[in-house]
């Protein structure tokens, strides 16, 4: 029987983030750019919390808000699910789906390293279905 992988062997490495500080139509428009529904929020160099596209979205929702104005620490989730990268695969996919998780953060010695998102978890049950159970 084959071990189970750990998350680095699917994650995306070196994810693009986005500081605290910045506007959300900066955010967006960067979002839209990279085709991203998820940006890990730096403060400082500092991990502090996830933005994503439903963040945006709903702030832009209430009345008088300026996306050129509004800043991302007024939108982005703080405390976000962060994971070693050695952490089993299946432990992270179980996680995401208990608390329905986009994404999870994976940090390595207090830096973010990498993230792993749907569609990581889709490309990884592709290829784990196709090299572990094909006949």
């Amino acid at each position: 029987m084959k071990a189970i992988p750990t998350v680095k062997k699917f994650m995306t490495y070196v994810p693009k983030s986005i500081g605290f500080d910045q506007s959300l139509e900066h955010a967006s428009e960067f979002m839209k750019k990279l085709h991203m529904r998820h940006l890990p929020v730096l403060n400082g160099g500092k991990l502090v919390g996830i933005l994503t596209d439903r963040d945006i979205n709903l702030v832009l929702s209430f009345k008088d808000v300026d996306p050129s104005t509004t800043k991302v620490e007024e939108a982005y989730t703080p405390d976000p699910y962060i994971t070693s990268p050695n952490t089993p695969l299946n432990e992270v996919v179980a996680h995401m789906a208990e608390k329905k998780y986009g994404c999870a953060l994976v940090v390595d010695n207090e830096k973010l390293v990498g993230i792993f998102t749907e569609i990581d978890a889709y490309k990884a049950l592709s290829e784990l279905l196709e090299t572990r159970l094909k006949q």
